[in-house]
């Protein structure tokens, strides 16, 4: 299975558990504060492979709660 199918997968199950709850899904301030402070470090300098994994997972989770909040709101839409 293609990665994105699985994420695809994955944030529509999380979005059938209470897509209500799912579009309010936010990170919190000190982790978004974090990943604004590694996005910004990155366009001036090379990360290091600590902050490069760390950066490239929150790309992945803030990915997969996009998908399931799009398909929460396909969810509450249908209702």
């Amino acid at each position: 299975m293609e990665t994105h199918l699985l994420y695809d997968e994955v944030a529509a199950t999380i979005a059938q558990l209470n897509p209500a709850k799912v579009l309010l899904l936010k990170a919190p301030v000190a982790l978004q504060q974090q990943l604004n402070s590694l996005l910004e470090k990155s366009k001036t300098t090379q990360l290091s492979t600590e902050e490069k994994e760390q950066l490239d997972h929150y790309i992945v989770l803030e990915r997969l709660i996009r998908l399931a909040k799009i398909h929460a709101q396909q969810q509450l839409s249908l209702l």
